[in-house]
């Protein structure tokens, strides 16, 4: 077993933490954010993940992880900051990396082994977090390991998926990665998979998430195509997936969570090649545009109208809103005159909104109850997968709905029995 300081204490680094610190490990959570620091002390716990709270008192308990707001001393540094997505350029902040690099830089010694998890533009491990360390003098791969080690953990299953899926390892040279490997294999028990170096490791993750990001912008076109021929979508998908080489995703109302609708833009930031998957990403961010051109074809103008929105999540049966194309649903319906006027996707001027989110706990949403949402509503788009509303009731909506205009975005309801109850129903 090892010491380890593990900077950044959010939705990867606290998981990270804790499940080191339980197999034993002397583990050193730190953060730069001294209230969160003094708050998880306290053992509060400030994330919606199951289990976590349990997992996270556990290892505090132990002794085994402590929390602090200052880098000491380990043999293992991993890195697990933010890298935000600057929308308008396109690209990675790195700010918080190269911060977390200095501030390692005084307790680095010979035999050290610094690991970044932080999804990263390809590189970044060696171009920008590499001279930073060898500021303090001593050499990445010869004096100290320098790895990259992407996490791949879904949130609503992070705990387990931290232990039960493959890692992917990639060092400077194979001294870094055989330290990194002794590290992840006192707790994974997926596969444990090396790379050449670590820009590989960095791109494989990318690639990942675009792929899949790709694939669903193939769904979403070929829902938007199917509706001019009259054809259900999803149907035609199911059964095109019946061929043994075919896998396509569902459509739905774009992409959601730090992932997918950011990791393809990381993937082209020191490259000119970007081209289909530029278009696929402008395809699922345009399908918010898509959705309310549904609503308009059905109510005219929407300006002035209620529109419910079931669900504000990014995915199903979690409550995280991050990147929601739901919320932004909500600010696109909202919009000013004025930024109507200057906007080229037809956004809609001064539409009312409610939400309902059986999972989202937000202080700063004005969340309402389902009667509330969806009474006197003119339209309601279900836009999150959660298992509670695959038993919304259909006769509920025509009786609270002063015009029951119903868009299902994740096929969860039947479009037969809708339609039938007196509803009009447009799916995705």
């Amino acid at each position: 077993m090892s010491t380890v300081c593990v900077h950044g204490l959010g939705y990867i680094g606290l998981p990270t933490a804790a499940m080191l610190a339980n197999y034993d490990h002397e583990v050193y959570g730190f953060d730069v954010d001294t209230e969160l620091t003094d708050r998880l002390q306290s053992g509060d716990v400030h994330f919606d993940e199951p289990g976590l709270r349990a997992f996270v008192t556990q290892a505090l308990n132990s002794g085994q992880l402590e929390i602090t707001d200052e880098v000491v001393q380990a043999k293992y540094h991993i890195i697990c900051v933010p890298t935000p997505f600057n929308e308008t350029a396109k690209e990675a902040d790195l700010g918080y990396i190269e911060r977390a690099g200095s501030a390692i830089i005084p307790e680095l010694r010979e035999g050290d082994t610094v690991i970044l998890e932080s999804t990263v533009p390809p590189g970044t491990t060696v171009d920008v977090l590499q001279p930073i360390l060898e500021e303090s003098g001593l050499s990445a791969g010869a004096d100290f390991a320098l790895v990259h080690c992407p996490e791949t953990v879904l949130p609503g299953n992070i705990i387990s998926e931290l232990q039960q899926n493959n890692r992917i390892i990639g060092g400077v040279n194979g001294l870094s990665t055989e330290a990194a490997i002794r590290l992840y294999d006192s707790f994974v028990e997926g596969n444990i998979r090396t790379t050449s170096d670590a820009t590989t490791a960095e791109f494989v993750k990318l690639i990942q998430n675009t792929f899949r990001d790709t694939n669903i912008a193939l769904a979403n076109e070929i829902a938007r195509l199917s509706r001019d021929y009259g054809i259900d979508s999803r149907e035609a998908i199911n059964l095109a997936n019946e061929h043994p080489r075919v896998d396509i995703l569902q459509p739905g109302p774009g992409v959601g969570g730090h992932c997918l609708p950011i990791d393809p833009w990381f993937l082209g930031q020191n490259s000119d090649e970007l081209d289909l998957i530029a278009n696929a990403r402008e395809v699922n961010d345009n399908m918010l545009t898509y959705i309310m051109d549904l609503l308009r074809d059905e109510l005219g103008t929407l300006s002035g109208k209620k529109i419910a929105i079931l669900g504000v999540a990014y995915k199903g049966n979690v409550g995280d809103t991050r990147m929601s194309p739901g919320l932004e649903l909500a600010r696109q319906l909202q919009v000013s005159s004025e930024e109507t006027a200057a906007m080229a996707d037809g956004g809609v001027a001064g539409a009312a909104i409610s939400i309902h989110d059986p999972k989202v706990d937000d202080a700063t949403l004005s969340l309402e109850s389902l009667e509330a949402t969806i009474t006197d509503a003119d339209g309601a788009v279900l836009m999150t997968d959660h298992d509670e509303f695959k038993d919304l009731a259909a006769s509920e909506f025509v009786d609270a709905m002063r015009e029951p205009v119903v868009v299902d975005t994740r096929g969860m309801l039947d479009m037969d029995e809708w339609k039938d109850a007196g509803t009009t129903f447009c799916r995705i």
